[in-house]
């Protein structure tokens, strides 16, 4: 069984002074450093970046040709590593991943990135949808406040609603300790 790690969207415009920042941005990024360095170390071949690419401009953040719709310094990608390019929130959805996936043999994914209730929630369950089965590193994971008719919905339990709606029926969730502690 070949495992892939899957790093979305860790782009400088969800980091503080971006076009879209995100609450505790920093975190989520060391812990996916963390997860990618033993990917690095142990399953060189299946690492893919996903980067998002606003197709249009009203989208407001990651625009092309900008500092800010490149990717993290904390995860940048290396000559060997694959960069998915998106346009949608789903990392699937009208890109290469599935086809390159496909071609490593890979069954097994590992989701870590940005922003929990958007690209990560749609990219698991388009994951477990297409066969593969999915392991969510939920503290690697970061999102932002949210509101609906005037409620406001913080950033931390806006993830834990993701997160726990995607336990168990879309992925095994766990925190980057644990992750590295079971590999």
């Amino acid at each position: 069984m070949s495992t892939a790690l899957i790093v979305i969207d860790i782009q400088n415009d969800y980091f503080p002074n971006g076009r879209m920042e995100l609450v505790n941005p920093d975190k989520a990024a060391s812990n996916a450093a963390k997860v990618l360095e033993w990917f690095r170390q142990n399953n060189k071949e299946n690492i893919f970046h996903v980067q998002h690419i606003a197709a249009d401009p009203a989208l407001g953040f990651f625009l092309p040709d900008t500092e800010g719709v490149e990717i993290n310094e904390a995860v940048l990608p290396l000559e060997n590593e694959t960069i998915i390019k998106k346009s949608f929130p789903n990392s699937f959805l009208k890109t290469e991943l599935e086809s390159k996936l496909k071609e490593q043999g890979v069954t097994k994914v590992v989701v870590v990135g940005m922003m929990t209730h958007m690209c990560i929630d749609a990219t698991v369950r388009a994951a477990v949808d297409l066969g593969y089965e999915t392991t969510l590193i939920e503290d690697a994971c970061a999102t932002r406040d949210l509101s609906y008719q005037g409620n406001a919905v913080p950033a931390e339990q806006v993830h834990y609603a993701f997160v726990g709606a995607l336990d168990g029926m879309y992925a095994e969730v766990t925190s980057t300790e644990d992750f590295l502690k079971q590999s």
